[in-house]
């Protein structure tokens, strides 16, 4: 028999058995369709939290007060033995390659304006943060190069707080109260939206040493350093360590890279979407047990026409290849229509909730058809040696 011969037969089984062949099919395609929506929407929010993590560039350094860590989160934002200073940023700045640095300070506060009165996040930052995370200013310029002790009080609004404080008029010059200070406005930053959930135009920006006083801090929450490209992170992070450990006496902060941020969110998002890809996968089991089952009762129904083959001279080897070939373009087709069901929805839910992201790289569409057709082997491998270890003369004998 030839190779064509092999197809013919093979798809005149499977023409014999539509209902069968169908249902087989339909639990495969179940459990392609569910890996293939479910690994594109954990593929995309990995994506779509990686593209927001980075939008402020990869080379960026976070001190925070505090050595030991928990959950990602230094103890020292809470109490530290040495508190990370204004005096401690400003050190920073003199370490080589470092291109800025940003004191920062955070917390809520009313801020008003003609009447109108919000209640928002106020950021206290140096001059340099807008160059730091790449931000740009719509109107007017951001916080100038003062003493950082005695900074003047200043304040940029976020393109939000803008609108919702000054619908109609150019902000730049006016007057307006945040918390119990009095702030000159000096410009309203361009549309950044929200970051992981954090809205950057609903707030405003005042000097360090401001915020610092409005909320009854003697400490900085983190201090941002900006290095060169090209230079070598290990390095810089050295380079603060040293310092500060000279500075405080003793290592009591923590230091973390951009590139350590992201490594573990990479990896957390990634068995995000291996675990959810399995929940997918257990639809599959269930369409591997209907394929053994096929191929089962298709051995039962075709023990004349196996022996009838060995007789005249088909192998063993034939009839086993037969029953495996199959069995795998029954989880092909299946997988197939799997796929094209998946992309569907995946397509749908793109269109109709463009804020859920979803992602399918096409290594994940061929992975899938290979899995489907790996499971469609695998699942008529007893039933297709049953069928070979046959006895002819037994075979069609039987009824």
């Amino acid at each position: 028999m030839d190779i064509i011969d092999h197809i013919r037969f093979i798809t005149t089984s499977i023409r014999a058995k539509r209902l069968h062949s169908f249902l087989t099919g339909l639990g495969i395609a179940v459990g392609i369709a569910a890996v293939i929506l479910l690994t594109s929407m954990g593929e995309g929010l990995q994506r779509y939290v990686l593209a927001e993590f980075t939008q402020f560039g990869t080379n960026l350094i976070a001190v925070t007060p505090g050595k030991v860590t928990t959950m990602g989160t230094s103890l020292g934002v809470i109490g530290s033995e040495r508190l990370l200073t204004l005096e401690d940023s400003e050190a920073l700045r003199r370490i080589p390659g470092v291109e800025a640095v940003v004191p920062v300070v955070q917390g809520n506060a009313e801020v008003k304006a003609e009447g109108r009165t919000r209640r928002i996040t106020v950021y206290g930052v140096g001059p340099e943060m807008d160059r730091a995370f790449r931000m740009r200013v719509q109107s007017g310029r951001f916080l100038p190069p003062d003493d950082p002790r005695t900074a003047r009080p200043f304040v940029v609004l976020g393109h939000k707080v803008r609108e919702e404080l000054f619908p109609d008029r150019n902000p730049l010059g006016e007057r307006i109260q945040v918390g119990n200070q009095p702030a000159r406005v000096i410009g309203v930053m361009e549309s950044k939206g929200q970051v992981l959930g954090f809205d950057l135009d609903d707030t405003v920006f005042i000097p360090t040493v401001r915020a610092l006083d409005l909320f009854n801090r003697e400490g900085l929450m983190e201090i941002d350093v900006l290095y060169r490209e090209g230079v070598d992170p290990e390095e810089i992070v050295a380079s603060i360590r040293r310092l500060l450990v000279q500075r405080h006496g003793q290592e009591d902060f923590t230091i973390i890279t951009q590139q350590q941020m992201l490594d573990v969110l990479g990896s957390i998002l990634g068995m995000l979407t291996v675990a959810v890809g399995a929940l997918g996968g257990i639809s599959l089991l269930v369409g591997s047990v209907g394929i053994f089952t096929v191929m089962t009762i298709a051995l039962r129904e075709r023990i004349n026409e196996i022996g009838l083959l060995r007789a005249i001279g088909a192998r063993r080897s034939q009839i086993l290849l037969f029953f495996l070939l199959e069995g795998t373009l029954l989880a092909a087709l299946g997988g197939a229509a799997g796929l094209a069901i998946g992309l569907c929805c995946a397509l749908i839910i793109h269109t109709f909730v463009p804020l859920l992201p979803v992602h399918t790289p096409w290594t994940f569409v061929v992975l899938a058809e290979l899995l489907a057709m790996g499971i469609g082997m695998l699942a008529s491998i007893l039933p297709a040696l049953q069928a070979a270890r046959l006895d002819p003369l037994e075979a069609l004998r039987s009824e």
